[in-house]
């Protein structure tokens, strides 16, 4: 049996040939599954740190609850990122757009893009914004590795108490780079302070400055801004 072959002018070389397939095959650096395994995570560990398990959309009574603004100090939050009027921000884990439509109001003339995976999440989301009658506000389904967000097209990206519950951080991280506008664009990542015991929070849902670092670093970011004027959370502001 023959088989037809390309002219030599197009067939790829070695080096093409290799950059095919790095890029074909996943990218599973920083992941390992061991022991001890977390009830509350998924067995795997990225640089370190265990993944804990997705809230379900069952839990979004828990994203609307009283006392969350004066718990979490969210228009402290909100403040602190020193919006513009006409910022594109990316609410990544939107849930029912409980940060989202308040980030609308600080950015009458740009856009918020409230992503999130999970279609009950973003049924909520649209009813929400129905009831609300906020025009600027637009969901975005996306999948746990990529939050199908423009390249070069976000002011802000905000993660609250969400970054911890990726199952794929490393390739969510990089769709997230990819999106920020260059030279300008930031990364808000909001979690629980894992240095602080007294936090009312499971170990697996807090994160430390230091491990947040790490797994920024590893796509490409830096960090800009530390902020630590909340009650249990640290905002930390990550650039390219």
């Amino acid at each position: 049996m023959s088989c037809t072959q390309l002219p030599a002018e197009t067939r790829p070389s070695a080096l093409s040939e290799s950059r095919m397939q790095a890029i074909a095959l996943p990218d599973t650096s920083g992941y390992e599954t061991r022991s001890p395994r977390d009830p509350n995570g998924i067995g795997t560990y990225y640089l370190g740190r265990q993944i804990a398990h997705v809230m379900g959309h069952e839990g979004a009574s828990w994203l609307e609850r009283n006392g969350r603004k004066q718990e979490e100090g969210t228009d402290l939050l909100l403040k602190e990122l020193n919006l513009k009027p006409t910022d594109v921000v990316a609410d990544i884990g939107a849930g029912t757009g409980f940060f989202s439509f308040q980030l609308a109001k600080r950015v009458p003339e740009g856009q918020v893009l409230a992503v999130d995976i999970q279609p009950e999440m973003m049924t909520a989301l649209q009813a929400n914004k129905r009831k609300l009658k906020i025009s600027n506000v637009r969901p975005v389904l996306g999948t746990t590795t990529n939050p199908a967000l423009p390249k070069d097209s976000v002011d802000l990206v905000l993660i609250v108490d969400a970054y911890h519950e990726f199952d794929h951080p490393r390739e969510m991280g990089r769709a997230i780079r990819r999106a920020l506008r260059p030279g300008t664009g930031r990364l808000a990542l909001v979690e629980y302070r894992a240095e602080d015991p007294n936090v009312p929070i499971k170990r697996i849902h807090k994160m430390s400055v230091a491990q947040a670092r790490k797994e920024m670093a590893a796509i490409g970011l830096t960090l800009a801004d530390s902020i630590e004027t909340l009650p249990q959370q640290h905002l930390l502001l990550f650039k390219k």
